[in-house]
């Protein structure tokens, strides 16, 4: 078998970043700069160039219109993750080959900053699980990152809401920042229940790629 192949994403090299990463084969990262960014924009009019062959390609007016409000409706739920401090999604695909069905597999991958209280990182690891909220499944990790801790919750949608009433997988990894005075919310999302644990391993690895220093300025 091949090695896999690794692909260095430009960003990497952004003097902004604060933390670096790598994502499993599955993962598609959505441009939320591009997809939010201020009319008249560089970023919304490459936005715009984007999508423009898809409007053109659209069978009828209708057809049009729906994925205009589809794409606005996208546009509006990024909008509200961004507000709660995600600064990345990315959408998974994957293959259910586990029981022979090869079904897809849907997920979705983010990263939220919050701020916390001033404490020693192994302290806010282990608080950040505590207290009400479900969790569930709780592991205390050490990773080249720092103290990590992992913990799952269910969710349902509200029995009048328009959702499908399917419960909701999330799997939360909570790494406390050096400067001691937040941390990176690593979570994944899914309502394929059924593969928990897959899917805690899928966050377990990415979660050994972090960093909080640049790897490539250290190796150099």
């Amino acid at each position: 078998m091949s090695a896999p192949r690794i692909y260095v994403d430009g960003s990497v090299n952004d003097a902004r970043s604060e933390m670096w990463f790598a994502e499993p084969a599955g993962y598609t990262p959505v441009p939320l700069n591009s997809l939010l960014a201020e009319p008249g924009s560089p970023e919304a009019e490459a936005m715009c160039e984007a999508v423009a062959p898809l409007l053109d390609g659209a069978p009828s007016e209708w057809a049009r219109q729906r994925f205009v409000a589809q794409f606005a409706l996208g546009q509006q739920m990024l909008g509200v993750l961004c507000d709660f401090g995600t600064v990345h999604c990315s959408v998974g695909l994957h293959r259910d080959d586990v029981g022979g069905t090869a079904q897809p597999l849907f997920s979705l991958f983010t990263i939220t900053w919050r701020d916390t209280a001033t404490a020693p990182r192994a302290a806010t690891a282990a608080r950040a699980v505590t207290g009400p909220g479900g969790r569930s499944r709780v592991e205390y990790l050490e990773q080249p990152c720092g103290p990590v801790t992992i913990s799952e919750t269910v969710r349902r949608p509200e029995t009048d809401s328009p959702l499908p009433q399917h419960p909701l997988l999330q799997i939360h990894a909570h790494l406390p920042h050096p400067d001691c005075k937040r941390l990176a919310v690593l979570t994944v999302s899914t309502v394929a229940v059924a593969r928990r644990e897959e899917y805690r391993a899928v966050l377990r690895e990415i979660v050994g790629t972090v960093r909080f220093e640049d790897p490539l300025g250290a190796a150099s």
